[in-house]
């Protein structure tokens, strides 16, 4: 599911419109609208609780944002923006007919089900923006709906990997072994390479990484068991939707999530992989 849903909520960060949408408030450059857009639903925050919130990120590139982007824009001309900018890059790239069309519609209201049952509890972004008012728009339902579920998966990954004992560049060190790329990942990071080198020296102490930087059969099984245990975190909303209205939405996710991809880079930090 969360390969049907990402995408959509993605568009956000790289679709053109997105990046509009925010200079239109005077948030200017890439990392302005991403910290911006994506705590707008915490309020005016500080760096303290995005960095943790955010977890794979140095503080001083969060510091960097946060608090002075809110001088700039305050969070619901944020809020406005990021919907507004994701709701035009999805309108481009699905079409008008298809964005305004029946199966939007019944996607938009299958995912709004399965959002609305996220369990909340220690998900601080997933409870921050299931908090927001529904969209009427059927689109932009559709795209809020995503972002709630990301953010939900998201948080209980985050427990996933606190419970593994990987701390935020750990995590992106393991995953450059494993299955990603250190040039993509560090920078987009901002971890030094002093930084990523310590990480680097850390799990192999632990056992996790060869001397020569590739994955070890523990760092392979920890993967499976900390994605094992992400789904499990994330499966409430789709036990909700129940088995049915899940592969009706697979059905009506596939087309829409290959549009949203198109407005993506790949490879990406994300993880996503062009299908």
């Amino acid at each position: 599911m969360w390969t049907l849903f990402e995408p959509l909520h993605a568009v956000t960060y790289f679709a053109p419109q997105a990046r509009g949408a925010f200079e239109q408030v005077g948030l200017r450059g890439f990392w302005r609208g991403y910290f911006a857009g994506r705590a707008a639903p915490l309020g005016p925050v500080g760096p303290a609780p995005v960095f943790a919130a955010f977890y794979g990120f140095t503080r001083p590139m969060v510091e960097r944002a946060l608090p002075s982007v809110w001088a700039l824009a305050e969070p619901q001309q944020v809020l406005d923006a990021r919907a507004t900018g994701a709701g035009a890059a999805l309108r481009e790239l699905l079409g008008t007919a298809a964005a305004d069309g029946a199966e939007v519609a019944e996607a938009a209201r299958l995912c709004r089900t399965a959002a609305e049952a996220v369990e909340v509890t220690g998900r601080v972004l997933a409870a921050a923006n299931a908090a927001l008012p529904w969209p009427e728009d059927p689109l932009a339902a559709l795209w809020h709906a995503a972002t709630v579920l990301r953010e939900h998966r998201g948080d209980g990954h985050v427990a996933a990997l606190l419970v593994a004992g990987l701390d935020g560049c750990e995590s992106l060190v393991w995953r450059a072994a494993v299955d990603n790329e250190r040039r993509l990942l560090q920078p987009a990071r901002g971890w030094s390479d002093q930084e990523w080198e310590a990480a680097e020296a850390r799990l192999t102490a632990r056992g996790w990484l060869h001397p020569d930087g590739g994955p070890t059969d523990l760092a392979t099984t920890a993967r499976e068991e900390i994605e094992a245990r992400t789904d499990a975190l994330a499966a409430g909303p789709w036990e909700a939707l129940g088995s049915a209205g899940v592969a009706r939405l697979v059905t009506l996710l596939r087309p829409i999530a290959h549009a949203a991809a198109k407005a993506l880079p790949f490879p990406n930090p994300i993880g996503l992989s062009q299908a």
